[in-house]
């Protein structure tokens, strides 16, 4: 089996490698990639430092082109390359094609960002004086990013980065390197000159950390959990660099009497379980009034029961595997403490078993919640969510606003005024109208508030804000 290698100063290298597991079946490696070390860490930021002053100083043809090029090529190999995230992430296979084409239409829009980019020219406040105010890159920017959307959130990082001039050292998750390896690879032969884009691959404690220590870095950009952002941010601010936080959420959706119930179960459904619950914009706290609440439970209670829990390759499967044993661990750790703390398990959280052998559970939905429980308080980041009854809307938007938490938020309502209220008063950075809490566009903002993110928003125009740094030149006529 061929060795996928980092990517350093434009050269392949590395030797030492590890396998890439299927969740769906343990049987298969899916590739060998290699583990960098903090030394291939340093050298990625040596080259991407070396190669800064040409590359941000580039055309936007250029950068246009690669990354127009790089946005026909995933397009053009969708099927190929969301098979492969689906076989080492265990996604099923449409939700793994649809990443895939997101991250393309990603590029895609970058690619268009580089033919606008403006500045201003304002007048002084002083006679004869122009002024003008533009924005540049930043320097060399450092990426790290999650497992459970291994080709979407790379793009959403690298395509800003690169298309405003900045040079990148990306490190991925280690669960997923075929994904990152692959989005390199095609930007690399795209015509990236040397240096510009690098990838190590490896533990984050070895490599992740190398890239933390760094002094070299002008800005990073982290997707992950809370505890390793603070170890970010306190490294950032120990070298007085820009960094941009994405760390989960504990997302509410909230069902009011009023609600079309099959609306209603649908947005439940796709928030809380599919791909595996494992999105930070899940919905993991459905709170519903008392007045639907029953029939509520009751119909969203069949809609699991249909749900099937198999390889994520296999035509028909609506939910895969868990991503891997200690993922699995956690969840049933929490749907025992779920148990403990007096919520009531009505269908679900048990381990099922499948042709192949994989990591697989049968989605977990529990009833009788308060939202001071442990399995309402903490992100659990699998197919687990919690119902908690409430008496009406003003309590539900309290229960709602009530977490560390300020990611995504959902509300299905028929009433206008509710859902109006709702959108204005919901303490998070995306709002949901009668749709899941996960699922958002390509090309707006995405990003939370309290503990789920700190900094500027990632993707759309919104990105140049982390990627750039504002330039006032003053001119006497």
């Amino acid at each position: 089996m061929a060795l996928h290698q980092n990517l350093i100063a434009g050269e392949w290298t590395g030797g030492d490698a590890i396998p890439n597991i299927n969740p769906s079946d343990t049987n298969e490696i899916v590739g060998e990639y290699a583990r960098g070390t903090a030394d291939d860490m340093k050298n990625a930021i040596a080259a991407a430092k070396a190669a800064f002053p040409a590359w941000s100083r580039s055309g936007i043809l250029e950068r246009h082109a690669i990354l127009r090029k790089t946005s026909d090529e995933i397009l053009a190999r969708k099927d190929e390359l969301g098979a492969l995230l689906s076989r080492e992430e265990g996604k099923t296979l449409p939700e793994g094609i649809g990443e895939v084409i997101r991250a393309a239409q990603i590029f895609d829009f970058f690619a268009g960002e580089t033919l606008r980019l403006t500045g201003e020219t304002v007048p002084s406040a002083r006679p004869n004086i122009g002024v003008d105010i533009t924005r540049e890159p930043i320097g060399v920017v450092g990426i790290i990013t999650p497992w459970n959307f291994p080709i979407a959130i790379p793009a959403w990082k690298i395509a800003p980065a690169l298309c405003y001039g900045n040079t990148v050292v990306f490190k991925p998750a280690e669960l997923v390197p075929g994904s990152a390896w692959a989005i390199v690879d095609i930007l690399h032969r795209a015509g990236l000159p040397k240096g510009v884009l690098n990838l190590v691959m490896g533990k984050g404690s070895v490599v992740g950390q190398a890239m933390l220590d760094s002094p070299d870095l002008a800005g990073l950009t982290f997707t992950g959990s809370q505890g390793t952002g603070k170890r970010v941010a306190l490294a950032s601010i120990e070298h007085n660099r820009k960094f941009q936080l994405e760390m989960g959420g504990k997302n509410p959706f909230v069902v009011l009497d009023d609600a079309d119930l099959t609306v209603a179960v649908e947005a439940a459904a796709n928030s809380a379980f599919f791909a595996t619950g494992q999105r930070c914009t899940a919905s993991s706290r459905i709170i519903v009034t008392e007045g639907i609440h029953d029939r509520f439970v009751e119909a969203l209670t069949a809609r699991l029961s249909g749900l099937n829990v198999d390889n994520a390759m296999k035509q028909g499967t609506h939910i895969g595997p868990v991503v891997d044993p200690s993922q699995l661990k956690q969840d049933e750790d929490y749907i025992e403490i779920g148990k403990q703390e007096g919520a009531k398990l009505v269908i679900g959280g048990n381990r099922v078993e499948r042709e192949t052998p994989g990591y697989y559970l049968a989605p977990a939905l529990f009833t009788e919640a308060t939202n001071q429980m442990r399995i309402s308080r903490e992100e659990i980041f699998g197919p687990v969510a919690s119902v908690i009854r409430v008496k009406d809307y003003d309590e539900a938007l309290a229960t709602a606003n009530d977490t560390p938490f300020g990611l995504s938020s959902g509300i299905a309502t028929t009433s206008l005024k509710y859902a109006t209220h709702f959108k204005r008063n919901a303490e998070a950075g995306m709002v949901m109208v009668n749709l899941p809490t996960a699922g958002v566009d390509f090309h707006v903002p995405f990003g939370g508030r309290k503990g789920s993110s700190f900094g500027s928003r990632e993707q759309g125009k919104y990105a140049n804000e982390f990627f750039t740094t504002v330039k006032t030149a003053y001119t006497l006529a």
